[in-house]
């Protein structure tokens, strides 16, 4: 049988974490289709900066959005060790250039801290909050904030 509202209800949730830098981030693996290597976009005229271009992923054309620059770090220089997080929200797919996928985890939604008060309005907006754990803080992103569908359409 599958529950949907069980996940909700139970407090934990299931996250992929990845590195942007030196920083850890995690999104909840329901929002994640695939992981796949790093493949060349192609760029699109006046899209927003933070959208690297295009790729053919099995015939459907998906945008990629550099992470880093989305949250406000230096733009990425991709290499092979680079992984593109495939992500949907609601009807919109995008891939989502990472450092490098870490590891699987749960954690309960106690574990979430909200996002620090003296933190930027970006980092409020992009991510739900903070997870301390094993000697690392692991930002939780707030994939539906991070990729709003009328600005990936735009590109």
């Amino acid at each position: 049988m599958n529950n949907p509202a069980k996940t909700k209800t139970d407090g934990v949730s299931e996250l992929i974490a990845f590195n942007i830098g030196e920083q850890q981030f995690s999104l909840r693996t329901t929002a994640v289709r695939e992981i796949r290597g790093w493949t060349p976009a192609t760029p699109l005229p006046h899209a927003p900066p933070f959208v690297l271009g295009v790729v053919n992923l099995r015939g459907a054309v998906l945008p990629i959005v550099d992470l880093a620059v989305r949250l406000g770090f230096p733009p990425t220089q991709p290499t092979a060790r680079h992984a593109i997080v495939v992500v949907e929200v609601g009807d919109q797919v995008a891939g989502l250039l990472v450092d490098g996928v870490s590891d699987i985890f749960t954690a309960d939604d106690a574990q979430i801290q909200p996002t620090p008060e003296i933190a930027a309005e970006t980092a409020k907006l992009y991510l739900r909050g903070v997870i301390a754990m094993e000697g690392r803080l692991i930002g939780v992103i707030d994939i539906a904030n991070l990729l709003p569908a009328a600005e990936l359409v735009a590109a």
